[in-house]
């Protein structure tokens, strides 16, 4: 067997394992299970993060952060619209399109040109620019189960 393959096989596969809900009683659980997801992403990923205010999304991104290496503080972008963060494994462009009227609006801010290889563009509130996703993004869901515990899952 190719162990290209198979390396990309098991990548799969453990990735796949995000299918189930992922339950989190505490910040640093979803930070931790961000790391483990970062481990598994090809060099160019786009995450597509779904869910209300409050279900863990920045959360997540300061985990997948800390995984790259980044050293600085993650908060939402929510009035900057995106922040572009430089980590020792690959940048992080973390965006909030909640603002945004389009996926217009998006191409408009000419991410492209600051965006570098490798690379991983988290959108919180995804579905208002939808169209401006890749196709092959991978979209993840976010809930609130109680005060203090959220769960996520990746999407089928």
């Amino acid at each position: 067997m190719n162990g290209e393959f198979f390396m990309e096989r098991n990548v799969a596969e453990e990735l796949g394992k995000f299918r189930e809900w992922t339950l989190c009683r505490s910040p640093e659980e979803t930070e931790a299970a961000a790391a483990r997801i970062a481990a598994l992403l090809p060099p160019e990923a786009t995450l597509a993060l779904h869910g209300d205010l409050g279900a863990g999304k920045t959360t997540f991104v300061r985990g997948l952060a800390r995984a790259f290496g980044v050293a600085q503080p993650i908060t939402s972008p929510s009035y900057n619209i995106y922040a572009i963060y430089e980590g020792r494994s690959r940048q992080l462009i973390h965006m909030d399109a909640y603002r945004l009227p389009s996926p217009e609006a998006a191409e408009a801010l000419m991410l492209e040109e600051f965006m570098r290889s490798p690379r991983c563009w988290v959108v919180e509130w995804p579905e208002k620019i939808a169209d401006a996703l890749p196709a092959d993004a991978l979209h993840f869901d976010f809930e609130i189960v109680s005060a203090g515990t959220h769960r996520f899952r990746l999407r089928e």
